[in-house]
């Protein structure tokens, strides 16, 4: 689920959305590789083991509440919430995600964000693909990554949606995701893989908006996907990965920002 808050109050959040892993994950998730490289296999302990770390983090440490629901067999990529909803203030966009497998994901997410008593808006146009991943709020507008998995109609619902905000769209070619080399690192400051793609985009984003952001760039596109948030009473945190999955990229963003890594 991707969370967000107005302009101001940018990682400002008290609940956080959770799904278990489904064993299918290892054998039916949609996984993107390279050309010529071999499908990745998934280490289900590890999987659980880190899904665990991360619960505990949003719950021990930065004190959310978390709504945790349960896997669903059926559903191999249930587990990545993120795509299947947007949230900013008070609305909740349930999205329609351009993996047909992944539509029936959507129940699950559209009950949890009912009981917190969000709005809800449903994205039931058939011409229209979104997934959250695609979706990068900075506070003061969105960029939607146009995709394999999010098409135009679907940028132009968010924006319908969302009014307050301007929407611009960035192609994404090379990647699953926008976001899977970019984010937000903290209030006006975009993280930045440092791929001829993610450069691309960051250079399109730029020219869209009317705005001047700050750029973070990493040597490593994976590591610039994070999560940022700012908590009362625990300043601000950004979620990343392990400093020894991507070392170079963590002495870069160590220099400027508080961390909490995820690991086993």
């Amino acid at each position: 689920m991707a969370a967000s808050g107005p302009s101001g109050a940018l990682g400002r959040c008290s609940h956080a959305v959770v799904r278990g892993v489904p064993e299918s994950l290892c054998r039916g998730a949609l996984r993107r590789r390279a050309p010529g490289q071999a499908e990745a296999s998934v280490d289900l302990s590890r999987a659980e083991r880190e899904h665990e770390v991360y619960v505990g983090v949003l719950k021990g440490k930065l004190g959310l509440q978390v709504l945790e629901l349960p896997p669903d067999e059926g559903l191999p990529d249930c587990v990545f919430v993120e795509d299947v909803a947007v949230v900013c203030q008070e609305t909740a966009l349930l999205t329609r995600p351009g993996a047909p497998s992944r539509r029936k994901e959507v129940e699950a997410m559209r009950r949890a964000l009912e009981s917190l008593g969000l709005n809800i808006v449903e994205m039931t146009d058939e011409q229209a693909t979104l997934d959250g991943g695609d979706v990068l709020f900075t506070g003061r507008e969105f960029f939607v990554g146009l995709s394999k998995r999010t098409n135009r109609r679907g940028a132009e619902i968010l924006a319908d949606t969302f009014k307050d905000y301007a929407v611009s769209t960035v192609p994404v070619s090379d990647s699953l995701h926008l976001k899977s080399f970019c984010s937000m690192a903290g209030p006006n400051l975009i993280a930045i893989g440092s791929s001829e793609a993610a450069q691309k985009a960051l250079k399109t984003m730029q020219q869209m908006s009317d705005h001047r952001y700050d750029k973070l760039t990493v040597p490593d596109d994976a590591a610039a996907n994070c999560v940022y948030l700012n908590i009362p009473g625990k300043g601000h945190i950004l979620l990343h990965r392990a400093p020894e999955e991507y070392p170079e990229s963590a002495k870069v963003k160590s220099k400027i920002l508080f961390f909490v890594p995820l690991r086993c």
